[in-house]
């Protein structure tokens, strides 16, 4: 084919992309392609270290491919390993964390990943976001683009949003941007409406019983319902307002929970720290279980449910401020530490403050292997040897990888 080239496939990055050489032995990458093919590619973009190529054609196909089962695969940025049997997925994911580990974290040797499959592989989502086009239809983005398209079918949300999301219509809604989507215990809904002005938008489902939130830099407008949705993990219900962060996954996030219960070394005369805490998923299991535990998280939104969700329990704090302001200024002196940050990790301002707090044992629940390895060698700095990882595939058909890693003082 005119403008091609035909390249072998070395290993998947993070990120989605696959990595192979061209024939000057720059490094081009290919999205949608698996470890040990040959494909035909064309360069989209060509810099002085790397390239960027689209799939042309799999010439020979590796014994891990299948066929995707979305017809959006190859233009959404939503998934990337479609393609992939999901054991094989699972094998890539754990390969890229322990590779980002060595590579940016410097790491000699990393202990054996152990991998956690998802209970569900497809339809797992308890939330998704849709974008909209301009002509108002429910959409994602292209893949490699902020541009949105229609969606005809989804295969990760769960079956009731999946049974919802085709009932709505957007086009008579100005000033709408997002609609996002949530679904808790027994099926109940919420819808999140995305605005960029504080007018009540026009909204409303016929018949169905859902709570409607719309969100903008003016606050909260309650249009139906309810202001938060209770979501249920492992017999335990949480309440969830409208702005607080969920983890997507609630199987996954039940293994989490366990896998922290089973590991992390606590007592009853301990102190712990749930730094980032949320709506207080992991300390609604592990404060019956420790002296004192206290919750560190800056939204306010998700302090409020921490305090509902955990207001049972006399010996929980909750501190609503950042991590780093916190640690820094008052003395816990914690036995243990769990954090879970968003995707940009902790930091040094936080790790300096998690050092001199000097508790013994650290669980890092991350989302970003790269961050994970950027931090990972400062708290090796500051004295802490990784002890476990522990890869939970929260988001099955796309690159993103989280895990549990156990850290201990020396």
């Amino acid at each position: 084919m005119e403008n091609t080239l035909e390249v072998k496939i070395e290993k998947l990055a993070y990120g989605g992309d696959a990595l192979a050489r061209l024939p000057d032995g720059k490094v081009v990458f290919v999205p949608y392609a698996i470890p040990g093919e040959v494909v035909q590619v064309r360069l989209v973009e060509d810099k002085p270290r790397r390239a960027r190529a689209e799939l042309v054609q799999v010439v020979q196909a590796a014994p891990e491919r299948v066929t995707p089962r979305c017809r959006h695969f190859l233009h959404c940025g939503g998934c990337h390993y479609q393609q992939i049997k999901y054991q094989h997925q699972l094998q890539a994911k754990a390969g890229i964390l322990k590779e980002q580990l060595e590579r940016i974290g410097g790491f000699q040797a990393v202990p054996t990943v152990e991998i956690k499959p998802s209970p569900q592989p497809w339809y797992y989502r308890n939330s998704v976001q849709f974008h909209l086009t301009p002509e108002g239809k429910l959409g994602y983005q292209r893949a490699h683009s902020n541009q949105s398209f229609a969606i005809q079918e989804c295969h990760l949300p769960e079956t009731a949003l999946n049974d919802l999301w085709p009932r709505i219509e957007a086009e008579a809604m100005p000033g709408l941007e997002r609609i996002n989507l949530r679904t808790g215990a027994d099926d109940e809904i919420m819808i999140i409406l995305e605005s960029d002005n504080a007018q009540p938008v026009d909204f409303s489902i016929e018949g169905l019983p859902v709570s409607v939130v719309q969100q903008s830099d003016f606050g909260n407008i309650v249009l139906a319902g309810s202001d938060h949705i209770i979501m249920e993990v492992s017999g335990r219900s949480f309440h969830v307002s409208a702005s607080s962060f969920f983890q997507v996954n609630t199987l996954q996030a039940a293994e989490m929970v366990g896998y922290l219960l089973e590991w992390l070394p606590i007592t009853e005369e301990m102190t712990l720290l749930d730094v980032y805490c949320g709506v207080g998923l992991f300390s609604a299991f592990l404060a019956p279980r420790v002296k004192h535990l206290v919750g560190i998280e800056v939204s306010p939104q998700a302090c409020e449910d921490f305090a509902i969700n955990l207001d049972e329990y006399d010996q929980v704090d909750i501190y609503e401020a950042a991590a780093e302001d916190v640690l820094g200024r008052v003395r816990f002196s914690p036995d243990a530490v769990i954090c879970d940050p968003p995707r940009t990790g902790l930091g040094r301002k936080v790790i300096e403050g998690l050092v001199s707090q000097g508790a013994k044992y650290l669980a890092y629940v991350s989302c970003d292997p790269a961050t994970l390895a950027r931090d990972g060698k400062l708290l090796r700095a500051g004295g802490y040897s990784l002890k476990n990882i522990t890869f939970f595939d929260m988001f099955p058909q796309t690159y993103h990888i989280e895990s549990i890693n156990l850290w201990e003082k020396d």
